[in-house]
Order: C-alpha cells, then sequence, then structure tokens
C-alpha cells in the first residue's frame, strides 16, 4: 500500500503555520507504532507536534506508544491517555481544545487503526496553508486512488455511505461526494467558533461537525484519499451510526426552523423566525412600514426585520435585551434594554428622537405593564406616526381545541410561547390601546404560519396554495383563525373645548 501512494503532489512547507496531528486511538497496539512510522519524514519536519490521545485503551496502546517515543528519540511526538473513555467524538472535542489552547493554526485528525494513509498528510493540510479552505475532508469516492470497493470496502458499507452522502447533501444543500471519512484537517479559527459543549460524543460526531461548519459559512474542500480495510477490530455499529447520523440532521433542520430547540444545535434556534410568507405579522408590518421612515423597533431581537427594513432606506433604532444581535449593523443605533426595568430612562438616551414607526412586534405579551410601555411610546411619536402592535391571539382554535381536552401547555415558541406573561384577544387588545389614548387605524389577523410548523419552504407551490386557502377562511372567522391580532394605531386627537 505504502508504495502505491504518491505524496509529491502537494508541498509539506508548513507556510509559517502552527500545525499539530491528532492521533485518536483506541486499542491500537498492533498498528500504532505502523502509523507513525508512515508519516513522511518531510512532515514530521514540518509539523510542531504530534499528539496521541489514547483513549483509555484496554490493551498496551499507550506503554508502545511511549516506547516509540524513546526509541525513536521523537520529540515533537507527545502521548497522553484519558482516564475514561470519553467515546470517539469526545476525544476529538478533548484533541482539538488542547491545539486551540496551544494557539495552533491548523490540526489533521488521524486515526491510529491505520486506516488512513498518513503518507498523505500533506494533501490535507496544503489547501489551509493556501488559505483555500476553513475545512479539508479527505474522500474515498473519489476516484484518484482506486475508488473504494477496489481499496476492499464491503459493498454493503459502501452502498449505505452513498445513501447517507446523498441524503445529507440533499437535506443540508451540500455537494460532498462523502460524509463519513474521518481523515480531516481544520483550520483552528473555525473549530474555535463552533460550540462544541453539547455535541455527541459518539462517531456521528463527524456529521455534527460538517452541520456546524456549513451553517456558520465556512469553506470545505475535499481531497482524495485511499480506501483500506484490514483486519483492525470495527468499533462502530453500522445501523447504530446510520440511525444517529439521519436523526442528527434532522435535528439540526427542526432547531434550524425553530420548531424544537435541540442542545448540540441550540445557537441555531431563532426564537421568532422571519414569517416570509403572505398574510404574516412581517408581510403587514413591512407594507405599514412602508419607505424612507424614521423606525424604532422595540424588542428587535437578532435584528432579522430590521434588515428587511433597512433595505427600503428606513432608519431603524432597535430595542431588545440582547447584548450583541446578529444583524446590529442594520440599526442606526441599539440600545441594550431590559423593559422590565422601564422603558422611559432608556429612551431618555434618544435625545428627543422621534418617529415615524414606533414597531411593538410580539413584545406586549412578555412585558410586565405592556399599558406602561404603550404610554412610554406616545412622547416618541411625530405629530404623524403610527404604533404598529401585534399580539398572539390566545383565541386561536388551536387554543381553544386544547382548552376542550382539559390541556393548556406551554411550548418553546408560538401562542403558548413559556415566555408570554400576558395573553390577549382581539378585543382586549383594542380596548387596551383605547385605554392608553390611542385611536385604531387598521386591524388584520396573521394566518398561522404552517410553513414553520411543516417545515416547508414559503416559496413551495403547495405551500403558496395552502396559505391563500388559509387567508380566505381567515378573513371570514378572524377570531377563530387569526395567529396574530395586528394594528395599526396613533395618538387620539385632543379633544375640542
Amino acid at each position: 500500500m505504502t508504495k502505491s501512494i504518491s505524496c509529491d503532489t502537494e508541498s509539506p512547507d508548513s507556510g509559517g503555520k502552527r500545525i499539530g496531528i491528532l492521533i485518536v486511538a483506541y486499542n491500537a497496539v498492533t498498528t500504532i507504532a505502523k502509523v507513525l512510522k508512515r508519516i513522511p519524514a518531510d512532515v514530521w519536519s514540518n509539523v510542531e507536534e504530534v499528539v496521541i490521545f489514547d483513549d483509555a485503551s484496554h490493551d498496551h496502546t499507550y506503554e508502545l506508544a511511549v516506547g516509540f517515543k524513546m526509541l525513536s528519540n521523537l520529540e515533537k511526538l507527545t502521548v497522553l491517555k484519558n482516564d475514561n473513555n470519553l467515546g470517539y467524538g469526545g476525544n476529538q472535542k478533548l484533541g482539538y481544545s488542547y491545539f486551540i489552547q496551544k494557539g495552533f493554526d491548523i490540526v489533521i485528525l488521524l486515526h491510529g487503526d491505520g486506516q488512513y494513509a498518513p503518507e498523505i498528510l500533506a494533501h490535507l493540510y496544503s489547501p489551509l496553508v493556501r488559505g483555500e479552505a476553513d475545512a479539508v475532508f479527505g474522500s474515498r469516492m473519489m476516484p484518484q486512488y482506486g475508488g473504494p470497493l477496489k481499496g476492499g470496502m464491503p459493498l454493503y458499507k459502501f452502498v449505505g455511505n452513498r445513501i447517507l452522502t446523498y441524503l445529507e447533501n440533499y437535506f443540508l444543500g451540500l455537494h460532498l461526494s462523502e460524509f463519513h471519512s474521518g481523515y480531516r484537517a481544520y483550520s483552528l479559527e473555525a473549530l474555535r467558533r463552533l460550540d462544541m459543549t453539547m455535541m455527541t460524543d459518539d462517531f456521528h460526531f463527524d456529521t455534527q461537525i460538517i452541520i456546524k461548519l456549513n451553517h456558520q459559512g465556512f469553506r470545505i474542500k475535499e481531497v482524495p484519499i485511499p480506501t483500506y480495510y484490514g483486519d483492525e477490530i470495527c468499533y462502530v455499529n453500522g445501523m447504530k451510526y446510520a440511525w444517529d447520523v439521519f436523526r442528527s440532521v434532522i435535528r439540526y433542520k427542526r432547531t434550524a426552523r425553530a420548531l424544537k430547540r435541540y442542545p448540540e444545535y441550540a445557537e441555531y434556534f431563532v426564537h421568532y423566525p422571519m414569517k416570509e410568507s403572505a398574510h404574516s405579522s412581517y408581510y403587514y408590518f413591512k407594507r405599514w412600514v412602508g419607505k424612507d421612515q424614521d423606525v424604532l423597533d422595540i424588542g428587535c431581537g437578532e435584528g432579522f426585520f430590521a434588515e428587511k427594513l433597512a433595505e427600503d432606506n428606513n432608519r431603524v433604532i432597535g430595542v431588545d435585551i440582547l447584548a450583541d444581535p446578529i444583524c446590529k449593523k442594520s440599526f442606526e443605533n441599539y440600545l441594550c434594554l431590559d423593559l422590565n426595568a422601564g422603558f422611559a430612562k432608556g429612551a431618555s438616551g434618544m435625545a428627543g428622537k422621534t418617529f415615524d414607526r414606533i414597531l411593538l412586534q410580539d413584545i406586549l405579551e412578555h412585558v410586565q405593564s405592556p399599558m406602561q410601555l404603550l404610554l412610554d411610546c406616545q412622547r416618541l411619536l411625530k405629530p404623524s406616526g403610527q404604533v404598529l402592535v401585534s399580539v398572539p391571539n390566545v383565541a386561536n382554535i388551536t387554543v381553544r381545541l386544547s382548552l376542550l381536552f382539559g390541556n393548556f401547555n406551554y411550548r418553546e415558541r408560538g401562542i403558548l410561547d413559556k415566555t408570554h406573561i400576558r395573553f390577549f384577544t382581539r378585543k382586549s387588545v383594542h380596548a387596551m390601546l383605547a385605554e392608553t389614548g390611542y385611536d385604531i387605524v387598521a386591524t388584520k389577523t396573521s394566518v398561522m404560519p404552517v410553513e414553520i410548523f411543516l417545515a416547508v419552504p414559503a416559496g413551495n407551490w403547495v405551500m403558496r396554495a395552502a396559505n391563500r386557502a388559509l387567508a380566505f377562511c381567515t378573513s371570514l372567522c378572524p377570531g377563530l383563525l387569526g395567529y396574530q391580532i395586528l394594528l395599526v394605531a396613533r395618538l387620539k386627537a385632543p379633544e375640542k373645548t
């Protein structure tokens, strides 16, 4: 095998980068020395450290590796043994943390069982040295080394690999030839920006890291690697692994669509995602705001809607409790403020600025004193200014049916969001606005966001047809089918004496 692998097509030069090799090993006493010997001399010269993380092996992997280090006088080799077995993913997390803490630039993952060819280590890290990628994956499916079947991959594993890879590409919008090779190199700057805390310790860790790299927009490149299947013991349960991979992709998609917050992807959960369909709250609010307006967005969240408003030359000031919203650049100014602690003090920092539109999108149900917030908004309105309000409709048919069967269960999001402390019907929100000195200019009810619940794109033709039908029904029974109550209000004209 060694003779057939060419390693002269990539320069082993480090380009001034600090490069580390992470070797994960478990019961690899028969292979670990061979793997170390097969690392080319010029790669040893250009990498700064090679670290073996023995994952609490039951054999003498650790002792053999320590002996090899002493006999070979390899100062760059570090051998560590975990006190407890951390699992394939857990061992990687520990290794990446090791290199991140030491300030390395690049890390290459190599297995201690000899399944991946150390002779082509430079192929893995060279694209990172040249700045062409943030992650490089070895692919056995590329034809340069004869393909997987020629290298001894069992047919059932080849078929399973292809099916899983097709599904992962389909759901994630990628075009990788293989998802399931463990021969990889990463920019440690990219890994620093991934939250690995709740990621699995099992074998589908490799899938989760691809998902996170892709979600965060990092560049992934594939390079061909040879396939080798020897007599090493395989610790992967194929059926369980396939299920874990598929389940992990689905959990990610559900989190990214804000259907449910799964802990391993919690950072991608958006509490209130943009509802892009017609007759949604965002649809009406964007039309009501118009163009070239001074806008105060109270409870702006991450600023996704403000980003859309800024595209129409609106000047938006955002207010929310978040320290650093994702779309902060869309705001002319952003105020980090706890609305329950009082809005008047924070508003005083606006230096007498007034607004054409004040947005209260899905915020009144979250604050302890919604009437006080409405009163505070009065002095921030221009004479012709408008307050745009949306609140969830607690009289919606879904809540009524739940009550009919004796249920009133809070959820992560929606009408019964567990963070809601106020509930409104059409009559009650109209009465509150009148009591705080506002006249209602327009009222709408949004349709139920079925595209979010069903995880179907709003632009899908079936979804568009369903949305139109739902909008028609909602117009006939707004109190029953309306999802949110949307209002445009302005200050009452002073009474004539």
